[in-house]
């Protein structure tokens, strides 16, 4: 693929805690297309949710490139608010503000930062609640919403920034598990849209049949990457097929 689909670029990236005792992300290099569903899997402590807070700079590399759009990140001078922007993320806790209604909480941060008139805000926020089957919530507090209901209002709150990218950092694991399904399914959805999406997950049956890549982490290093189809079916190396073996 042309150099120039690749929405983001991570050459050699590096994140190191205790002065180089714990390499959490270790000598990571990997691009990602635009329109690309990526999804990482692998054990805990293997460097995952950390490579994708290094995306966005949530998580400042030791050393190593983050290209996005054409522009190196990581860079000191490059206004990272503005590539952040373009970054939607959604993490394990929904992050919303207790007291502030769906609403409220969805139009924040595009009145304040993308100066859209709150009439503007309020009528794609309803729009996007009801993508989402929660028109109804829109005046609700955050308490009054299931664990489900609080993780779409959040990835829709991301969707109003209109980003390029959606970071996901294990949505569903904060979840009861028969809300795992609600919230699978906004994403499910979002794929086939075509948006830009890289996924951190437990949820195997999930990453095997939204993902065009999946990436395998281990020890802070990328071990195996391919198709759901070759990671999945034909895992190449001892350490994937161990990993499988326990979590299938």
């Amino acid at each position: 693929m042309a150099t120039e689909d690749k929405l983001i670029k991570v050459s050699n990236l590096c994140k190191y805690y205790y002065n180089g005792d714990l390499k959490a992300v270790d000598d990571v290099s990997y691009s990602i297309a635009k329109g690309d569903v990526t999804v990482i899997i692998g054990p805990s402590g293997s460097g995952k949710s950390t490579f994708l807070r290094c995306l966005n700079l949530l998580e400042i590399p030791t050393s190593g490139e983050v290209i996005f759009d054409g522009t190196d990140i990581t860079k000191a001078k490059k206004n990272i608010d503005e590539h952040r922007r373009k970054m939607g993320m959604v993490f394990q806790h929904f992050n919303l503000f207790p007291h502030k209604t769906v609403l409220q909480n969805m139009t924040l941060a595009p009145m304040k930062v993308r100066k859209m008139s709150k009439e503007q805000a309020e009528a794609k926020a309803l729009q996007l609640l009801k993508r989402v089957g929660l028109e109804d919530r829109a005046n609700a507090y955050p308490i009054q919403l299931s664990g489900g209901q609080k993780q779409r209002v959040a990835i829709v709150r991301a969707l109003m920034m209109e980003p390029e990218v959606m970071l996901f950092d294990e949505p569903t694991s904060a979840l009861d598990p028969e809300m795992v399904g609600e919230v699978l399914e906004v994403i499910r959805e979002l794929a086939e849209t075509g948006m830009t999406m890289v996924i951190v997950t437990h949820e195997m049956g999930f990453a095997r049949e939204v993902a065009k890549r999946v990436v395998f982490m281990a020890d802070g290093k990328i071990v195996e990457e391919g198709t759901p189809e070759q990671i999945f079916g034909n895992p190449q190396s001892p350490r994937l097929q161990d990993f499988l073996r326990k979590v299938l």
